[in-house]
């Protein structure tokens, strides 16, 4: 039988457009991987009585509760008095925690205001987790055959105290079923499109389950195996990953997660070669993407963002006949630009894109959608004309994955 896990994560800030818990997000992928299964995820604000139906719910479900934040100094830190009454246990001052909480505050050259006192508020039978990383201790307190793991907030502080202190002792306890988790991602192919492909080959299989998700440019496929040790568990979705991978061929890019930027990069770093890139409707977009990988320096030389056509022409060496007789959304324009960036920085690729982004700007014969994308290289230049859908954002990003992917296959396939 498999341990199970709630979260509980507090604090009112969670419950605005302006924080995102991501701490149970990480909480899950770790206790996934030691085969410890998440029933439920709670956000709670800082209100005493919807914490306290919260934690009495997870007990009642859940061998394993774990709770992040609201250990703060503050009168809305209400997270160890909460737990207390639900758990019946008096709150006590730990002397021993109040002084390391001074001693940190002496060793940053400041008195310890009388606030903070709160965070060495202990429940009765509760174990001290430390904190490197912040003032405020975590707690781990065993009631009626469950285990309650109280931690703070920040995941600078929160993370390493899991790892370090509650990691492995949930080893242990997760009773030898280990989770292992493959994530392919493809490109170019609807959804629909790519299950029909691949469904025969995985309805085969219970374990590993399946889970297929579209986002807005790419198509991932969740793999989840279990077994009895992680060796056993990663051979059972490598099984079905290389089969899957061998089915969807070349519309599939990665069999690890990597965005296809990553796997880019990597290639043109083991090619040599160098690229660049000459932008309209996407702005600077694909740039953006390529040097948000560590290292981009490397095989990326730079963009040249030609919005208006005297940039252009100024730039990139388009001709202003061209433009006059093509126009600006064209293949032979798309060419150009491809062709122009490649000259200017000297790179061994050159990829352009212009098109109608929207929401405005379209005719009868280029309506908003139309983008071309024109690569360039020593031997060879070429444009290819897309027709995509959906607002200016998510037309400009399906643009740049485009692009992305069409240098994928043509010079890393």
């Amino acid at each position: 039988m498999k341990v199970t896990a709630d979260i509980i994560a507090i604090g009112s800030e969670l419950l605005t457009p302006h924080r995102t818990d991501t701490n149970s997000l990480w909480l899950t992928d770790r206790l996934n991987s030691i085969g410890i299964e998440v029933m439920q995820k709670t956000v709670v604000g800082d209100d005493e009585l919807r914490l306290d139906h919260a934690i009495r719910d997870s007990l009642a479900r859940s061998e394993l509760i774990i709770s992040t934040g609201g250990l703060g100094p503050t009168e809305d830190d209400i997270t160890r008095k909460i737990f207390a009454r639900v758990l019946g246990r008096q709150l006590k001052l730990d002397y021993e925690v109040l002084e390391g909480i001074r001693e940190r505050f002496a060793s940053r050259g400041y008195q310890m205001p009388p606030n903070n006192e709160r965070q060495a508020l202990v429940p009765a039978g509760a174990s001290v987790l430390p904190n490197p990383n912040g003032t405020a201790p975590g707690l781990m307190i065993r009631h009626e055959g469950k285990l309650l793991v109280i931690l703070p907030g920040p995941p600078r502080e929160m993370r390493p105290m899991f790892d370090s202190q509650i990691m492995p002792e949930l080893e242990t306890a997760s009773r030898g079923v280990r989770i292992a988790r493959r994530v392919l991602k493809v490109t170019g192919l609807g959804e629909s499109a790519l299950d029909e492909i691949i469904a025969p080959i995985y309805r085969e299989y219970s374990n590993p389950s399946t889970t297929i998700l579209f986002t807005n440019s790419e198509i991932e496929v969740h793999l989840t195996a279990s077994g009895e040790s992680l060796a056993r568990a990663e051979s059972l979705v490598s099984e079905l990953s290389d089969k899957l991978a061998e089915k969807a061929g070349a519309y599939l890019y990665s069999t690890t997660g990597e965005s296809i930027e990553e796997v880019i990069g990597r290639g043109l770093a083991m090619k040599r070669y160098t690229l660049a890139t000459a932008e309209s409707c996407t702005g600077g977009l694909i740039a953006q993407r390529i040097t948000e990988v560590p290292g981009a320096s490397e095989y990326f030389l730079g963009s040249v963002v030609s919005y208006a056509e005297s940039v252009k022409v100024g730039l990139l060496g388009v001709s202003k006949e061209l433009l006059e007789r093509r126009g600006a959304v064209s293949g032979e324009v798309a060419e150009a630009m491809a062709r122009g960036v490649k000259q200017v920085t000297g790179a061994t690729i050159g990829v352009s894109v212009t098109g109608v982004a929207g929401p405005g700007g379209g005719t009868v014969s280029i309506p908003v959608g139309t983008v071309y994308i024109g690569l360039s290289d020593d031997v060879i230049t070429s444009n290819r004309r897309l027709t995509l859908f959906g607002d200016r954002q998510l037309i400009r990003w399906r643009a740049s994955q485009a692009a992305l992917d069409m240098i994928r296959r043509r010079y890393l396939a």
